[in-house]
């Protein structure tokens, strides 16, 4: 992959890169699978009077079991300390949260999700992005880092690499790839 480069066009900026064929097919497969764990945790909400009465979409109003999707959907609110009315309070906060807005959330990560898709070069080479696409690609990138380094566990005292031969040697050469592409992206965003 090469550095973004930041084009100033008549009808607004534009964002140049390229990838070699295996990056777009390793960037396809990571983000179809996302795609696919947001939507499992979709279709498996369970139907809302409230939903089937007004037509208001509602989510889940429990938190994802699996990590990853915990960390794709994390809770809206954390008790920091203890609460007079006890901790039920913040429990029953996060249920209606979640089931309001876990239905928008999901909608948007697939958007920047099926956005990056649709502007990924299939073959590799060289490619060109507007800028609204380009926040699709750092907002669909950050998510399948957030997704990757759960399953990793990345925390403060994770290497920077591992033994060669360890069986999530390659996994972790992915995480810092991506690491790297949504740096770069987001400093072209912001350069003016």
């Amino acid at each position: 992959m090469r550095k973004w480069k930041r084009v100033e066009a008549a009808d607004g900026a534009r964002f140049r890169s390229a990838l070699a064929a295996h990056e777009s097919e390793l960037l396809r497969s990571l983000v179809t699978s996302m795609v696919e764990m947001l939507d499992e945790r979709e279709t498996s909400s369970p139907t809302d009077e409230l939903e089937v009465l007004t037509g208001m979409k509602t989510g889940h109003s429990t938190a994802p079991e699996d990590d990853t999707m915990k960390r794709l959907l994390p809770d809206f609110y954390r008790n920091q300390s203890e609460h007079p009315a006890g901790s039920g309070t913040a429990e029953s906060l996060n249920s209606a949260l979640r089931s309001l807005h876990e239905p928008a959330i999901i909608d948007a990560k697939r958007e920047a999700a099926q956005r990056m898709l649709d502007t990924l070069p299939a073959a590799g080479g060289k490619f060109e992005l507007t800028e609204a696409d380009a926040e699709c690609w750092a907002s669909a990138v950050n998510d399948v880092r957030l997704a990757l380094g759960t399953m990793l566990e990345i925390g403060p005292g994770t290497p920077d690499r591992l033994p060669e031969g360890h069986p999530m040697a390659g996994h972790l050469d992915v995480y810092q790839w991506l690491t790297v592409l949504q740096e770069y992206l987001v400093l072209a965003l912001v350069a003016k």
